[in-house]
């Protein structure tokens, strides 16, 4: 069975400091990782990030390891100033999500945003 990719959210931020624009893409997979299994994507600044069950399945230990209740995944994110940041997570818990959390220069506060994973993992 081919995979399926449908969006679940699409928004941008502008940031009036210098007239950028940050947009983010959020899509559903049917099929991710090697196992095939459900997961989602989320695209911002040409990077991708792949929520599907072996990746968060090890975020979570991570974070369980660490006595967090988010994982920060640093290879994703875009943290080079303190006013202006583009920062993934997987929230633990009872439902898993993914987290963005965006922040431009002209804004006093970042945007945040959670997506409900379509999958849960085995404790």
């Amino acid at each position: 069975m081919p995979n399926i990719q449908t969006t679940i959210d699409e928004w941008e931020i502008k940031d009036l400091e210098d007239n950028s624009t940050i947009r983010v893409h959020v899509s559903h997979n049917t099929e991710m990782g090697n196992n095939s299994q459900p997961g989602l994507q989320v695209i911002c600044m040409g990077n991708i990030i792949n929520y599907e069950p072996l990746h968060a399945e090890r975020w979570a230990y991570a974070a369980k390891k660490a006595q967090q209740q988010e994982y920060f995944i640093e290879n994703g994110s875009w943290t080079v100033y303190d006013d202006t940041f583009i920062k993934h997570y997987l929230v633990t818990g009872e439902k898993l999500k993914a987290k963005v959390e965006i922040k431009v220069r002209s804004k006093s506060k970042p945007v945040v945003k959670e997506y409900e994973l379509p999958f849960v993992l085995e404790d």
